[in-house]
């Protein structure tokens, strides 16, 4: 028999799962231009260089971390910075992007589905195409 305490986990388990894999699939449909269900470095890269230019209204083909707010943490931003002039280029920026994919891909194999870019690692990752 199972009990009411069970059930009532595995509801809000349910609950608080839902919208992730949901934002998960949603991206996966949003960004996968081949629509093999999965999303490559080549589709995650486009859709951050779009991103990009969006979040560079001044033009001036850096961003700051004003224009990277709620995307990286002022810390990310410095370890990203190699030049340490407080921004990030396109080139820098896709560098993140690039090590966010390999991190939410555990298993090597070049691509990521819903269920990985529900893991903390994707997450971080969505973070940046957002």
């Amino acid at each position: 028999m199972i009990s009411r305490r069970s059930v009532a986990l595995a509801l809000t388990i349910a609950v608080l799962s839902g919208p992730a894999w949901a934002a998960s699939g949603n991206a996966v449909k949003m960004f996968d231009t081949d629509n093999d269900g999965t999303l490559d470095l080549a589709e995650v890269k486009k859709a951050a260089a779009a991103l990009f230019a969006k979040l560079d209204p001044d033009h001036d083909g850096t961003l700051d971390a004003r224009e990277l707010r709620g995307r990286l943490t002022a810390k990310e931003l410095a370890a990203a910075d190699p030049d340490h002039d407080g921004t990030l280029t396109l080139d820098e920026y896709l560098a993140v992007v690039e090590q966010r994919f390999n991190a939410a891909n555990p298993d090597k194999d070049g691509t990521l589905d819903a269920k990985e870019l529900n893991s903390r690692a994707g997450r971080a990752l969505l973070r940046l195409l957002r």
